[in-house]
């Protein structure tokens, strides 16, 4: 599970439009916007949308993240989150939280405990360079039970980080508000990258670099309808030097240097994925996507 995962996805659009003429290019404007989400760099293309219109929209946009900011945000303490684990329940949850906290116990049965958002604790202990080792992690989500109106963590000293899947969502989330506004070619990166439609006629899809942590190359994919998130067990060092990566069926953070792409219908789903397979091995990668039929590994890059 992560607390704070950098990226390694970039979309290529203004490459793709750099191959327009001149005529084409002015035909085919792309409005652009850069932010934070969860404290990831977020960027957004909208093809066929002038910048010049597009104030409104990203007004809506950044609301919108802020809105699920207050939802999922550990450094918020009046957040959602940050409240359900002060208090070990929360009355009346959001149904955002809800939701993501439903995907997250299907992804953590289907991999058989490696993505577990109780880690939080083992994070926490790291993040503020305490023993790791002296925080017991003898729960698991079966120790949160969840309705309509309540959440529970029913042990004692129980935290959860949602950071391993809530930046898909709320990258969902952001193409779904701009899809309701009528926008059929748009590519969101708010953390993971979910891409609908294509920037200009000449292009089949959205054109995505998964790149390692030194920037090197490691596969090109095309997105259109689809997302893609990548984890890297190197991409961020907590101050103790080890990854940010924990494998939530020891509770230690991964060794040695790996990259994980997945790609599926959603950036949640896609999120979450790529946080369990992060600590799985090929085959049992391919054991998890059993579950998951829309989603696939595009890359697995390990030393």
């Amino acid at each position: 599970m992560t607390q704070s995962r950098r990226r390694f996805l970039q979309i290529s659009a203004a490459a793709s439009l750099a191959g327009l003429s001149t005529r084409a290019r002015a035909q085919a404007p792309t409005a652009r916007w850069s932010g934070a989400a969860l404290g990831a760099a977020s960027s957004i293309s909208i093809a066929g949308l002038p910048q010049s219109e597009a104030d409104e929209v990203f007004a809506q946009v950044s609301d919108e993240i802020t809105r699920l900011e207050r939802i999922f945000s550990l450094y918020d303490p009046g957040s959602d989150l940050s409240r359900l684990n002060r208090d070990g329940a929360l009355a009346a949850p959001e149904f955002e939280l809800l939701e993501v906290l439903s995907l997250s116990r299907q992804i953590w049965s289907a991999s058989q405990g490696a993505f577990d958002p109780s880690v939080q604790p083992i994070l926490q202990a790291r993040f503020s360079e305490q023993d790791p080792s002296l925080v017991r992690h003898s729960h698991s989500l079966s120790d949160v039970t969840q309705d309509g109106s309540r959440i529970i963590l029913a042990q004692a000293g129980m935290g959860l980080t949602l950071n391993g899947i809530a930046q898909g969502y709320i990258t969902d989330q952001v193409t779904r508000l701009l899809a309701r506004q009528g926008l059929k070619n748009v590519a969101v990166n708010a953390g993971e990258t979910r891409a609908l439609g294509r920037p200009d006629a000449s292009r089949a899809g959205w054109h995505v670099g998964v790149a390692d942590p030194n920037g090197r190359l490691l596969a090109r994919h095309v997105l259109n309808d689809r997302a893609i998130a990548t984890s890297a067990s190197r991409g961020t060092l907590l101050p103790d030097g080890q990854s940010h990566l924990i494998d939530a069926r020891n509770g230690q953070p991964l060794t040695g240097y790996r990259v994980i792409s997945i790609a599926a219908p959603t950036a949640t789903l896609a999120d979450g994925l790529s946080t369990a397979a992060s600590c799985l091995s090929r085959v049992d990668i391919q054991t998890m996507l059993q579950n998951f039929p829309d989603a696939e590994l595009l890359v697995r890059s390990s030393t």
